[in-house]
C-alpha cells in the first residue's frame, strides 16, 4: 500500500469530498445509516488495517479517563505512572501520547494492547457511525491518514450520486 499516493489523492479530492459531505449534511438521504454501514463493511472486506497502521504511526488517539484506568490496570501500573510514562496533555487539555508512532504498535503492525485499546482507536476511522454527517470535518481529516476512510468516502459518494 503506497501511503504517499493515498495521501496525495485524498488531498487532491478534499474540496470535492467536503462539498459532497456538506450536501449529505444538508439533505441526508433516506436510509443513510444503512448505506454508511454497508459501505463501511465493503471497504473493510477489501482493506486490511494491518497492512497499513498509518493511524498508529502518524496520529495518536486521545485517552479518556476510562481508557487510562483500563490500560494501566492491564499493564499492572498505577494510572499516574501510566500517564507519566506514556501521555501528555495537549493544547485542548486532552490526554494524548507523548510520542509517535504509538508505543503499543508492534513491528507487525499489531497492537500490543488491542483488547484494551482506547475508545478512539476502537472507533477509528469512524466510518460506521450513525448520522455520519455530524463528523464531516473529522471524516475529511481521516481520509488523509487512512486509505480506508478515503475509499469509504469515494464509494459512498458513488452510491449516493446514483440515487
Amino acid at each position: 500500500m503506497n501511503l504517499d499516493f493515498c495521501k496525495t489523492q485524498a488531498l487532491q479530492k478534499q474540496k470535492e469530498h467536503k462539498k459532497f459531505l456538506d450536501w449529505m449534511k444538508k439533505k441526508p438521504p433516506k436510509n443513510l445509516d444503512y448505506t454508511v454501514q454497508e459501505t463501511h463493511d465493503e471497504v473493510f472486506e477489501k482493506i486490511d488495517c494491518l497492512q497499513c497502521a498509518n493511524c498508529c504511526k502518524t496520529t495518536g488517539p486521545l485517552f479518556t479517563p476510562k481508557d487510562i484506568e483500563r490500560i494501566a490496570k492491564h499493564l499492572k501500573m498505577k494510572t499516574a505512572d501510566f500517564e507519566d510514562k506514556f501521555l501528555r496533555t495537549d493544547e485542548d487539555d486532552d490526554q494524548v501520547l507523548q510520542n509517535l508512532p504509538c508505543w503499543f504498535l508492534n513491528e507487525d503492525n499489531k497492537c500490543s494492547i488491542y483488547d484494551v485499546r482506547p475508545k478512539a482507536c476502537r472507533e477509528f476511522p469512524h466510518t460506521d457511525r450513525k448520522k455520519i454527517y455530524q463528523i464531516n470535518n473529522l471524516t475529511i481529516k481521516n481520509t488523509v491518514v487512512c486509505p480506508a476512510a478515503f475509499e469509504f468516502v469515494e464509494r459512498l459518494q458513488k452510491k449516493l450520486e446514483k440515487k
